[in-house]
């Protein structure tokens, strides 16, 4: 079976786009749940509830879609041979992320803990974003502190 490092390569990194894709999304609807959290708690009423509570369900949604990508993310970096000959091991990103999700999507639909759910959407992005980031320069994620050892 031959080893192709590019396309190997192209699929690690879209499968990280993805997962940036969809944990942008589950910030963003999160943020919205947030921002009508608040009026809510300053008594906006019946309408104002229906509304945040859309929001918390549309970022649950987009939390389990950041889920799976991000599994698929740490599938994909399994197959990614880097230049020294060495394979990442997308089982230590995958540990991580099910670690990191465990419980989300029950704990994130508590008003006070919406901001912690979206600091913790942001700090997973930036870990993906400098994966995928080193991974487009041809470097090894794994390499550095940063990476996923």
């Amino acid at each position: 079976m031959n080893y192709d490092h590019q396309k190997e390569l192209d699929e690690a990194i879209a499968a990280g786009e993805r997962a940036l894709s969809s944990l942008a999304s589950a910030e963003k609807s999160l943020a919205s749940a947030k921002n009508w959290g608040l009026v809510d708690l300053l008594g906006g009423g019946m309408l104002t509830t229906f509304v945040k509570r859309s929001r918390m369900q549309e970022a649950s949604r987009y939390l389990e879609e950041a889920r799976e990508d991000l599994r698929s993310f740490a599938s994909e970096l399994s197959d990614v041979e880097m230049p020294d000959g060495s394979l990442l091991n997308g089982s230590d990103f995958l540990t991580f992320a099910d670690y990191f999700f465990d419980g989300f999507v029950a704990d994130f639909l508590v008003q006070s803990r919406i901001q912690d759910t979206r600091r913790k959407i942001e700090q997973t992005a930036v870990s993906v974003r400098k994966i995928v980031d080193r991974l487009k320069n041809g470097e090894n994620p794994s390499a550095s502190p940063d990476g996923l050892s």
